[in-house]
């Protein structure tokens, strides 16, 4: 029987997550229970649903005696998340590549037309909430047609952990030689032209500079 907090945890969950996607909630923050009731209007019963949700997501850890936190970041992390990112997802994508069909082919160019009529960046100079949720559902719709589902669970727990070092010490992926809208373009093509090497390969590359351009960004 599901928990008669449900619906109310679904809620907190997706605004806990979207806050610390964003950067709102930062890496390494304290969950601190009394600053997040008033924060999200919420009881003590809720966030105990809640954020062991967040830790088995990547998104937060549990610590003894000391509560919960957001996950903390580190160039070593980085590095070893984008490493075993790599793996997955690119074998991932394969796979979705050889078994998707037209309605998949279909999908894949739909959600990367709203991706790229979507603005990065909201008022404050932060990573749009509306970005990262056309961001992750593009990456998403990508590896939909692959048949092992687990597989498919890791890699998008693993690309949730990555969004949140988009937000570490105001790090940027940005660059004056970088095109992240082209990059997607050509991941997307070549998915949908069932170019399963050339799809891999866009998309290492786009994870692995995505990683050299924040390191370089905190580093600086």
């Amino acid at each position: 029987m599901a928990p008669v907090s449900g619906t109310r945890a679904d809620g907190v969950h997706a605004r806990l997550r979207a806050d610390i996607l964003c950067g709102a909630l930062a890496p390494g923050e304290k969950l601190a229970f009394g600053r997040l009731q008033e924060r999200y209007d919420v009881s003590t019963g809720v966030l105990r649903e809640v954020l062991p949700r967040l830790v088995e997501q990547g998104l937060a850890v549990s610590e003894a005696q000391m509560g919960f936190r957001v996950v903390p970041v580190s160039v070593l992390d980085l590095l070893e998340l984008t490493e075993t990112r790599v793996f997955i997802e690119t074998e991932a994508l394969r796979r979705s590549i050889a078994h998707g069909d037209l309605e998949w082919e279909s999908a894949v160019l739909d959600s990367r037309h709203t991706l790229a009529r979507t603005p990065a960046v909201d008022a404050d100079g932060r990573v749009a909430e509306e970005w990262l949720s056309a961001h992750s559902n593009y990456h998403s719709v990508l590896l939909r047609a692959c048949p092992n589902t687990r597989l498919v669970r890791i890699a998008e727990n693993l690309r949730d952990v990555s969004e949140v070092y988009r937000c570490w010490g105001l790090g940027d992926n940005k660059s004056a030689d970088r095109d992240v809208d082209a990059e997607h373009e050509r991941i997307a093509a070549a998915a949908v032209d069932r170019d399963a090497d050339r799809a891999v390969d866009e998309l290492r590359r786009h994870i692995e500079l995505t990683t050299t351009l924040l390191i370089a960004g905190v580093e600086a």
